[in-house]
């Protein structure tokens, strides 16, 4: 334990760090900006233009499947 006094200087500085990282976002708005966000993207994600999308753009996606029901 000879270097017991840095560990704990270490730690401190991170926590500050960290709590200092948090207050500026809880200051700037920023998660009610991701969660806006958050929920745009979810809702867009459920939408049938996002599912023929996706569709589209893998078509072998079910080809496992299919395969494995034929078999």
């Amino acid at each position: 334990m000879k270097f017991l006094d840095w560990y704990v200087k270490i730690s401190a500085g991170g926590a500050l760090i960290g709590a200092s990282m948090e207050l500026f976002m809880i200051k700037t708005g920023f998660y009610d900006k991701v969660t806006v966000l958050e929920s745009e993207k979810r809702a867009w994600e459920s939408s049938p233009e996002a599912q023929a999308i996706r569709d589209a753009l893998n078509p072998w996606r079910n080809h496992d499947t299919e395969q494995r029901k034929n078999t």
